[in-house]
């Protein structure tokens, strides 16, 4: 397995965000997957004891739309045009989770995508399918991507 890279800022992988979830994803291509080991603190809880809906779904987008990057195009960057989520029991804070993700059908433009949050014993508690797209490449420049693609890396590189 190898990992993924991680951005600075993000919600989800930022390593400079402090608030964030600092997440690390590793492909598997011998399964088609990207994975992801996490436990989610009980300040993303809705209810207590119990991650907000948001947080999973977040996680979720972000881990499927990761499987595009599964055969090492770090720099294949795709956005979300459509998001599904389907909650099927309460993610618990402070538990031990695995989220995986992978490609349903690819292109060079667009994709769709799925991924799936469950307990180590393999439990689903959440999954989604989504649609990611290619960016136009005006989005490049108001990201600052050439400025921000140097601290796009892998931890520890």
């Amino acid at each position: 397995m190898n990992r993924q890279p991680v951005s600075r800022t993000c919600f989800v992988c930022g390593r400079e965000n402090h608030i964030g979830l600092k997440m690390e994803w590793f492909n598997c291509p011998e399964e088609g997957k990207v994975k992801a080991a996490l436990t989610i603190p009980e300040q993303f809880n809705g209810y207590p004891g119990f991650v907000h809906g948001g947080i999973i779904a977040a996680i979720l987008d972000e881990t499927s739309g990761r499987a595009i990057m599964i055969n090492g195009e770090h720099d294949r960057l795709f956005v979300t045009a459509s998001l599904e989520v389907k909650y099927r029991h309460p993610v618990p804070t402070n538990t031990p989770l695995m989220v995986s993700g992978w490609v349903i059908r690819g292109g060079r433009t667009r994709a769709r995508v799925a991924a799936e949050l469950c307990l180590e014993d393999g439990t689903c508690l959440a999954s989604c399918k989504a649609t990611v797209l290619k960016p136009p490449e005006e989005y490049y420049e108001l990201w600052n991507w050439q400025q921000e693609k140097e601290h796009w890396k892998v931890p520890g590189d």
